[in-house]
């Protein structure tokens, strides 16, 4: 496989710089081609602005959704955001690391989703009809491609499960996992954490970094989660609301956007 991995922490020489290099070593000693996009070591802009849509009129106003899709149909964004066009493009798979900060990605990270996700590569793309909603949510660009995220945290396992004050890891990652990764078509594949990073002593680290190791082993086999495709019939459109029925009895909120099939449909 060819393999994208996405880092974004500030320090090379970090927990996540060491589990970076673990991830990679893994990957290419299974045969796999790894690229990787640093984003602080480049210096990666973050914000979107003016900047970003060379072509546009320095009269005209700026609406982002609208500069983004006539910059790409152009061909004319700027080098650093074609350049992760062509990445995501040529990896089979895609690997987002980062520190949970605040209860999600870095800055950083997020800026590079805001950039790199232009209109009509990412999001706006397919028909919209009373039987299909655009090609996203299972479908788009990425469709086929596989993505997960390797995620550190400060707390406790235990402090992100279900009962957790933090609330469950599955719901902090949800908006990133079915929002960010699979509107553009990626099966989505359970996240690694690592939980309580500022106190692993070196057993601890070995010991999350076989977990790693394996997760990267079976990079190509692992299930995706099974979140339903949005035009596959589980939802009405246009509201896109799910069908009456669907879900297990007494499920609210993000858990309704299972299948419980095991893997995505």
């Amino acid at each position: 496989m060819k393999v994208l991995l996405v880092f974004a922490h500030p320090e090379p020489r970090s927990l996540n710089g060491a589990l970076r290099d673990v991830a990679i070593k893994e990957l290419e000693a299974q045969g796999h081609e790894v690229r990787m996009s640093d984003l602080y070591a480049s210096n990666w802009k973050s914000e979107v602005d003016r900047a970003d849509f060379p072509s546009l009129a320095p009269d005209a106003r700026l609406k982002p959704a609208k500069a983004s899709g006539e910059a790409y149909a152009a061909d004319a964004l700027t080098a650093d955001v074609r350049a992760e066009h062509e990445k995501l493009l040529w990896a089979d798979a895609l690997i987002l690391q980062f520190p949970l900060w605040w209860y999600t990605m870095p800055a950083i990270l997020k800026g590079w989703v805001d950039r790199v996700y232009a209109y009509g590569f990412a999001y706006g793309v397919g028909e919209h009809s009373d039987q299909h909603w655009g090609d996203r949510f299972g479908e788009g660009t990425l469709e086929g491609k596989r993505a997960m995220l390797l995620v550190t945290a400060g707390g406790w396992e235990q402090h992100y499960g279900v009962r957790g004050v933090n609330g469950s890891i599955d719901d902090l990652l949800f908006p990133i996992n079915h929002g960010i990764l699979y509107y553009p078509g990626y099966d989505v594949l359970p996240p690694f954490v690592a939980y309580r990073v500022d106190r692993l002593d070196e057993a601890g680290f070995e010991t999350a970094a076989e977990r790693l190791r394996e997760r990267m082993r079976t990079l190509e086999t692992t299930s995706p989660i099974a979140y339903r495709r949005q035009n596959g019939g589980d939802y009405l459109i246009p509201s896109l609301q799910l069908r009456p029925g669907l879900g297990d009895p007494g499920a609210t909120g993000f858990a309704l956007h299972l299948n419980g099939a095991g893997i995505a449909r």
